[in-house]
């Protein structure tokens, strides 16, 4: 197995955390985003994913893009260590936190993005912040709501084990910390991040013990 990625990716850490999960070995490699025009954009990348993103998983004759799918995949095919609960209800509840999280926030502050906001549209670095710390606000806002409301969350997500839910959490929790977004609003966003960061299978994923993280 293999997975193409780029170390500070919040797409990528989450695949990371899913595969560390499900105790699945894979070989990394490198996609720089900024380096030399972004390696993404390169014709050898090109031909793998035309997306011109990561992460890109490679399973013997199976490739697959975008983050969410690449963790459904992992969940139906390697059925061991589940990331999802049983019951229709409370699946739902998981994938609902996933994809505000993959399909609301992160997308906004995306690097293409940013790099739109100022290549294009001339955005200054503080209306860049303020439009990160935005949209990451926004979400947060509605996630904390969700997590202190609902009784189904304990010391993750939704219970005591990690989801899909987790694999998306603490990579956004990472890039706000990364971004200078206050957290202090957020008591059981960072209550169950903390808890998470404890375990071997999130630590063994983290940005900073990457291969290309002290790359240039």
């Amino acid at each position: 197995m293999q997975l193409h990625g780029y170390f500070r990716s919040s797409a990528a850490y989450r695949v990371r955390i899913a595969l560390s999960l499900k105790g699945l070995a894979y070989d990394s490699l490198p996609v720089h985003l900024t380096r030399g025009g972004g390696e993404q954009h390169s014709p050898a990348y090109l031909a793998i994913n035309p997306e011109r993103l990561v992460p890109t998983l490679q399973d013997g004759d199976v490739r697959l893009t975008q983050s969410l799918s690449i963790l459904e995949y992992l969940e139906e095919r390697y059925p061991a260590t589940p990331l999802l609960p049983t019951g229709a209800a409370e699946r739902g509840w998981v994938r609902a936190i996933a994809a505000q999280i993959a399909c609301d926030v992160h997308p906004l502050n995306n690097l293409r993005v940013l790099q739109y906001l100022e290549r294009t549209l001339g955005a200054s670095a503080e209306q860049k912040s303020a439009w990160i710390a935005h949209w990451i606000t926004e979400a947060f806002d509605a996630l904390e709501v969700r997590l202190a409301r609902d009784a189904r969350s304990g010391l993750c997500c939704f219970g005591n084990a990690p989801t899909f839910a987790d694999c998306c959490l603490v990579p956004q929790v990472f890039s706000a910390r990364r971004f200078s977004v206050p957290m202090d609003a957020y008591p059981n966003i960072v209550r169950i991040d903390a808890h998470l960061s404890t375990l071997e299978s999130f630590q063994q994923a983290a940005p900073s013990v990457q291969a290309d993280a002290d790359q240039p």
